[in-house]
């Protein structure tokens, strides 16, 4: 082989190296912009625990994975019905006793997402669980929880709790109407990279 052919086959292979980078890096762009609009707050919120945007990217896909596998759907017309009543009955206790109101509205949360099909694990777990589909409101339940957990017996504070719980609630309460005998839950759209 001459000195030009070699020449042509590094200089082949420089330009190959090199779309194949570029081609790596505008993916991996795209996928951090994905990212980042999916989960919004959430995604700065993975960032600044876990030090670095690429460990939070990979811990939010992980999410994804694990979300998918859930059988995640609506509640039917007379379940949305039965909650809505039943967050109607707590919110009408918290005047006589907040504190027990905060406690109820957390486990009437919790039951809307066992109905809804999230399995109920470790606190955190769920909360990151409910980042995938609900990323604006999943701080709420982060602050609802907390505030419930330290024993808190200010008013204003366990008002705050009930908001909160309310946000979460309002946001897991979606009812899909059956369309042909078939419920498909709304979930945000997947995008393919």
């Amino acid at each position: 082989m001459d000195t030009t052919q070699t020449l042509i086959i590094v200089a082949v292979l420089i330009v190959a190296l090199t779309v194949g980078l570029a081609a790596w890096l505008y993916h991996r762009r795209q996928e951090s912009r994905r990212l980042r609009q999916r989960f919004g707050p959430e995604y700065k919120r993975a960032v600044h625990d876990l030090g670095s945007e690429s460990k939070a990217e990979a811990e939010l896909m992980k999410r994804e994975a694990r979300v998918r596998k859930f059988n995640i759907r609506p509640l039917a017309p007379a379940d949305a019905e039965k909650f809505g009543h039943a967050w109607k009955v707590v919110q009408g206790r918290f005047v006589d006793n907040p504190r027990e109101a905060v406690l109820q509205a957390g486990h009437l949360v919790r039951e809307l997402m066992l109905k809804r099909g999230y399995p109920m694990t470790d606190f955190d777990r769920c909360a990151a669980d409910l980042s995938v589909d609900h990323p604006t409101v999943v701080e709420n339940y982060r602050a609802a929880q907390a505030i419930s957990t330290r024993d808190e017996r200010n008013t204003e504070q366990l008002r705050r709790a009930l908001v909160h719980y309310r946000a979460l609630f309002d946001e897991l309460l979606e009812v899909n109407p059956v369309n042909e005998g078939v419920i498909s839950p709304r979930r945000p759209m997947e995008v393919s990279s």
